[in-house]
């Protein structure tokens, strides 16, 4: 059963060392992203489940322990999900091979120090259909007795001519929807979010919202919108529902 879940955005940005110079800029959303995570610690979860959007190979289950990196971003640093710190990116083992995707990276970082309860991964496919997402999100909220879910996933990124997606004038609109979602823990709102919407205005969150929506179905939560900006034109949510 769903006790209580936390969203959060995944640009690694939210890395300080991937964001260098820029890392202050952000700091207002990584105080909302730890918030957001100590509402889990509240909710005494039996397990933690991190959903986060994934291209193929990468989605699918991922156990604790998986190892995430940032090699990619130009940061020799890695990360494991569940596990208590970072470490070196030239340590890691090198029988490791299937690392986090990107946004379960983030959440990697985000939960660093995590004790709370067991914590494993489950990366969606961007393109995976809102019935699939939803039934997804079933299957998660029955894995145990007391679930949280952390959901990592960006709003629109076409806020601004200068955002990854330029400009889409829908796109406003879309982000005004999903944070109104959020903000009232509103799972049939998230639910009918249209995926070729979500594609269009370059919303990566829309897949993992779907399965936030499907492991809340009945579950009577409420919400609460810790966040809510578009820095780089991206439309970036925080939020705790308990």
């Amino acid at each position: 059963m769903l006790v209580a879940a936390a969203v959060c955005p995944c640009p690694p940005l939210l890395v300080p060392e991937v964001a260098v110079g820029a890392a202050p800029e952000l700091d207002a959303l990584r105080d909302a992203c730890g918030d957001a995570v100590g509402v889990l610690a509240a909710s005494r979860p039996d397990l933690l489940v991190a959903v986060g959007p994934a291209e193929l190979p990468a989605s699918g289950a991922f156990p604790a322990g998986t190892r995430g990196s940032f090699r990619q971003f130009g940061v020799a640093l890695e990360v494991r999900l569940g596990s208590a710190g970072e470490t070196d990116g030239d340590n890691g083992p090198a029988d490791d091979l299937r690392l986090l995707p990107p946004s379960l990276a983030v959440a990697a970082w985000l939960l660093r120090g995590w004790h709370a309860s067991p914590v494993q991964g489950l990366g969606v496919g961007e393109q995976l259909a809102p019935d699939r997402c939803a039934a997804a999100g079933q299957d998660v909220a029955a894995s145990a007795g007391r679930v949280a879910l952390l959901v990592m996933g960006d709003g629109s990124a076409s806020r601004t001519v200068k955002a990854p997606g330029y400009l889409d004038d829908r796109a406003e609109g879309f982000d005004a929807s999903v944070a109104a979602a959020l903000a009232a823990a509103d799972t049939e709102a998230l639910a009918g979010l249209d995926p070729e919407l979500a594609q269009g205005v370059r919303a990566a969150g829309r897949a993992p919202w779907q399965v936030l929506a499907g492991a809340a179905r009945g579950a009577g939560l409420g919400g609460q919108l810790l966040y809510e900006e578009a820095p780089y034109g991206v439309g970036y949510f925080v939020a705790g529902w308990t």
